[in-house]
């Protein structure tokens, strides 16, 4: 059975959408089946994994409507190996619409359920909020990949994606776990980056990656070309470090 990771962090600018569309190539640059998920109604992991949003018929907006199937959803990517379900804005207006249906929270997983036996790992680029969007990808989820910035700030809104996870996991899904906390934007010349990485690890039980993606040009630049940064700049900083990443998830047992 595919683990089913969602990103997630209400806070925007993290590099959560960078991490979706990145971590899911190296996965399937590894040789695994890829599924991805994109959820927010930015669609910027659509389109950063070389899909043309003005193009496709069926997003996840018609998938949680009950509108098309998912295999009708599912549209190839650049990477060999990686299937996207995508999004468009649309997806905004979902919320509004569900908030009358019968087991709302669990929408996304009873359409996931069906297909997550074909592939190795499922990822799910959440909103940057704590929406219902979120919570459905939180009720199909294993476990919570959660990317911050190296600031000072990211600290107070990652206290509270935990206590958010800790509530979906009593209320909603007893299964749910944090993947891991993974940083981002780093930058080796400033102590507060450092100071940052020490102070989650000081107070946090869960699970620090020792990958930390660096500031770095080329992840900025990748996604205006439709190409994950392994593509676009295969020998680039972030591109190993994204690699690093997707070991660590390898390798990391639940």
């Amino acid at each position: 059975m595919g683990r089913v990771i969602a990103i997630s962090n209400q806070k925007g600018g993290v590099g959560k959408t960078t991490t979706s569309i990145n971590l899911s190539a190296c996965l399937a640059e590894k040789g695994k089946r890829i599924l991805v998920i994109d959820i927010d109604p930015q669609a910027n992991t659509t389109s950063g994994l070389g899909i043309d949003k003005t193009k496709i018929e069926h997003t996840t907006y018609e998938l949680l409507m009950d509108e098309t199937t998912i295999w009708e959803a599912m549209t190839p990517s650049v990477i060999k190996g990686l299937t996207v379900i995508p999004s468009e804005r649309s997806l905004s207006a979902a919320e509004i619409e569900l908030i009358n249906a019968s087991n709302r929270e669990y929408v996304l997983k009873k359409e996931v359920d069906k297909v997550r036996d074909n592939y190795d790992y499922v990822i799910i680029d959440c909103p940057p909020s704590l929406s219902l969007l979120t919570v459905n990808a939180m009720t199909t989820a294993d476990t919570v990949l959660v990317p911050i910035q190296c600031e000072y700030y990211a600290l107070e809104g990652l206290s509270e994606l935990v206590h958010t996870i800790n509530l979906v996991k009593s209320r909603l899904n007893q299964d749910l776990e944090i993947e891991g906390i993974l940083f981002t934007m780093y930058d080796s010349r400033t102590c507060l980056s450092s100071q940052v990485v020490e102070n989650v690890k000081e107070n946090l039980q869960v699970n620090v990656y020792n990958t930390v993606i660096p500031r770095n040009v080329r992840l900025a630049e990748a996604p205006s070309h439709g190409l994950p940064i392994n593509l676009y700049e295969p020998k680039s900083a972030g591109a190993e470090g994204y690699r690093r990443l997707a070991q660590e998830v390898l390798n990391h047992k639940i």
